[in-house]
């Protein structure tokens, strides 16, 4: 038997840190928490200070059973759980099943698996931080509290199965409110004007209009822009001014868990979720060939940007190296992190400068390469100096207009040679076309005016990247929490993703306006916020738990015992008059929410218990009709699942056959009967193929529509979203899309 036990939370840590320590330590796995609050009921005793019941997992009894053996025959215990709330309450919790071994427990936390790390960490071992086990408590007690009283009133009210989340629920609304805004956005339509100009050199060139009469130029409509053109036409254009220099563009801080997710989305597309997951993966170990199990970045769940003084040093000489002098500051930069984050931590960074991305390459599959070139990258731009652009602003006047000209081009690459991705819409710095040679009071040729309509536009739908960087400014949630509010948020069909943006579903509109109104307190972005200070400020020790708690319950209390009396009144509002009368007894009939959505229901119920599925699903149903089993010939019928509808055999349970819904778009492939239907990709991403598959393979992402190209005359078009012109046609062949025009309301 070893005479050291080692517990981690998960085997991949596990079996990198064991090759570190050598026989003399075993270590084991614990697969995240073995001990929790129970599933079944609320498990807070409110009267007794919020007293949390806990109980082994479901499924944890062996692991458990497994670490207590092993530490009662061990000399020394050391509990490396992950160095955050969570892990210590893991350490916590598995320390208090080790009794006959409570003298040899020890704490130790490692923020990066490699040798150097591991074995400091295991000379220095320190004490559980009870502090950070009190907040990780309070905020467990907290969701707890929430989750198991206002679930069961969404049951009663809306339908069974709903859920409702303390942190979830605000971000929740913060995507509906972004879509009412949306809704109520009306379009102002507007016109910009540049000028084609010519001078000496003969080469045209593009200048706008910036200014009226010394104001910032405001053409609301054509009217007035022709009147603008007429007047032009008749002015000379000379240049007034000429104004060049050098910008420089500073150098982004290194990752924080918030600012990574943010960037690996717009990199690469990748949900907060996934990103974490590769994150997590290099974290604790990939095998790197002779070398074996590599922990290649530190500790992924951080909100400091503070930095090693050893990892600095490596970065600069690897700069120095690599790229030049001229890269390489005088001194090293350093970055302020945010208030209120914990600079124990590091910012995310490789744990070696030299395992350059391509030195790894043939170890990493290809999401964690490119995740991994993210993180190296932005690591070593950092320590960079910043990029410089030559630029050149003109300014062009026409009577008491005032146009003007820019131009810049790359002067000095600096950071920007290690890590070029955009972190932001604003094109600034984005590369130009460099102006012809101009000189002050040159005057020029007018080519061409060019006059162009506009119409302001709505917000944007939130997107994953947006929504986290929104939800970080607020101070809502922390970074281990940001992947899981947003998975939570489509699992529980609150929030579809269309084009990559977050689009509230009805449902997700009814739970949200609900709990707003009715949880005035608990759902407010600032007091979520507070909330969020006030467990830290637990585990800086200078807040009570149960005070806090106590603080938080008496206004939820009475908002919950407010909207436990107002029952009948919200099931009443969400009852939906139409003038469709009931085909048994001709009253009117409503539309209601079930257990599956909205429906059709009698008025007169209980009296007539009449239902029918509303136009869409009737629309689907009737598809259905006349659709017959490839296995066994029976009628198809249209069924309810976890992941949507689908068709299923009539003959279930003897027949399991089932089928997609068709889209009613035939299949564009030659000499192919089938028929376009809705699949999911293992991850959950909607494309539509052929029903014939695998016979034949014709796939496309976006939806189908049952229209032939104009232009080509292929089968179909799709359906593309763009934030300016919304949903419209487009051929998936010939990449046609008609002209979208746009009306003022």
């Amino acid at each position: 038997m070893s005479k050291n036990l080692v517990v981690v939370e998960s085997p991949a840590k596990a079996k990198t840190i064991k090759k570190y320590l050598g026989k003399d330590f075993e270590v084991l796995s614990s697969m995240g928490h073995v001990i929790d609050l129970p599933a079944s009921k609320l498990g807070v005793d409110i009267k007794d200070d919020f007293k949390p019941q806990y109980v082994t997992i479901k499924g944890k009894t062996k692991t458990l059973s497994q670490i207590k053996k092993s530490a009662n025959a061990a000399e020394k215990v050391y509990l490396a759980c992950d160095p955050d709330r969570e892990g210590e309450a893991i350490a916590w919790h598995i320390s208090g099943q080790v009794k006959d071994a409570k003298k040899k427990v020890h704490r130790v936390m490692f923020y990066e698996i490699t040798k150097d790390s591991i074995t400091k960490g295991i000379a220095h071992p320190g004490k559980i931080d009870m502090n950070r086990v009190e907040a990780q408590q309070a905020r467990r007690i907290l969701d707890r509290l929430v989750g198991y009283q206002v679930s069961p009133f969404l049951w009663t009210t809306v339908r069974r199965g709903l859920s409702a989340g303390r942190v979830q629920t605000v971000a929740l609304r913060l995507i509906c409110e972004r879509e009412d805004e949306i809704a109520a956005f009306k379009p102002q339509e507007y016109w910009s004007l540049a000028a084609r100009l010519e001078g000496i050199s003969k080469s045209p060139f593009e200048a706008s209009l910036l200014k009226i009469d010394g104001k910032k130029a405001a053409i609301k409509d054509g009217k007035t822009s022709q009147a603008i053109v007429k007047e032009l036409n008749k002015s000379q254009f000379t240049i007034s001014n000429i104004d060049e220099k050098d910008r420089k563009r500073s150098t982004y801080p290194p990752f924080i868990t918030s600012t990574l997710q943010q960037a690996a989305a717009r990199a690469y597309g990748y949900s907060a979720k996934k990103t974490m997951m590769l994150a997590q993966q290099l974290y604790e170990g990939v095998e790197i060939g002779e070398e074996g199990a590599v922990g290649l970045i530190t500790y992924m769940r951080t909100d400091a940007v503070r930095l090693a003084p050893e990892a600095i040093t490596a970065a600069r000489e690897l700069i120095a190296k690599k790229y030049g002098p001229e890269y390489l500051p005088a001194e090293a930069n350093h970055y302020k992190s945010r208030k209120g984050a914990q600079e124990g931590h590091e910012a995310i960074r490789p744990t070696m400068a030299d395992h350059t991305p391509e030195s790894v390459k043939n170890f990493l599959n290809i999401d964690q390469f490119k995740l991994y070139g993210l993180i190296w990258s932005r690591f070593i731009a950092c320590q960079m100096t910043p990029a410089i652009y030559s630029t050149k602003a003109v300014d062009i006047t026409a009577g008491k207009y005032l146009f003007r000209a820019t131009g810049s081009t790359m002067k000095f690459a600096g950071f920007l040679a290690a890590y070029g991705v955009q972190e932001d819409d604003s094109g600034e710095y984005a590369d130009s076309k460099m102006l012809p040679e101009l000189t002050p009071d040159e005057a020029l040729k007018l080519l061409e005016l060019l006059p162009k309509q506009h119409f302001t536009e709505p917000p944007a739908r939130y997107n994953e990247a947006s929504l986290i960087k929104t939800l970080e400014a607020q101070g809502i949630g922390r970074p281990s929490t940001y992947a899981s509010i947003i998975s939570t948020l489509l699992d529980r069909k609150y929030v579809d993703r269309e084009q990559k943006q977050l689009k509230p579903t009805e449902l997700g509109q009814v739970v949200s306006k609900i709990l707003v109104e009715k949880f005035p307190h608990i759902f407010q972005v600032q007091f979520t916020a507070d909330m969020e200070n006030e467990l830290d400020k637990i585990e800086q020790g200078k807040l009570d738990r149960i005070q806090v708690l106590k603080d938080f319950y008496d206004p939820f209390s009475r908002d919950l015992n407010s909207a436990e009396s107002s029952k009948e009144e919200i099931k009443k509002s969400l009852v939906e008059q139409t003038d469709i009368k009931c085909p048994n007894c001709q009253n009117p009939m409503v539309i209601k929410w079930g257990r599956f959505g909205r429906f059709y229901a009698c008025s007169n119920y209980p009296e007539c218990k009449t239902t029918k599925p509303l136009e869409e699903e009737e629309e689907q149903q009737k598809a259905a009709e006349g659709v017959v089993c490839d296995k066994c010939g029976g009628p198809m019928v249209l069924k309810r699942g976890r992941f949507g509808k689908f068709l299923a055999c009539s003959n279930y349970p003897q027949c399991k056959s089932i089928k997609p819904i068709s889209t009613g778009v035939p299949c564009p492939e030659p000499g192919c009967d089938g028929q376009l239907t809705e699949r999911k990709t293992k991850r959950g991403k909607a494309f539509f193929s052929c029903s014939k598959y695998p016979d034949c393979k014709y796939a496309v992402w976006n939806k189908p529509l049952p229209q032939k190209c104009e232009n080509c005359g292929f089968g179909h078009l799709v359906e593309k979203y763009t934030k300016q012109r919304g949903a419209f046609p487009a051929c998936p062949k010939c990449k046609w899309e008609p002209e979208v025009k746009v009306e003022k309301k």
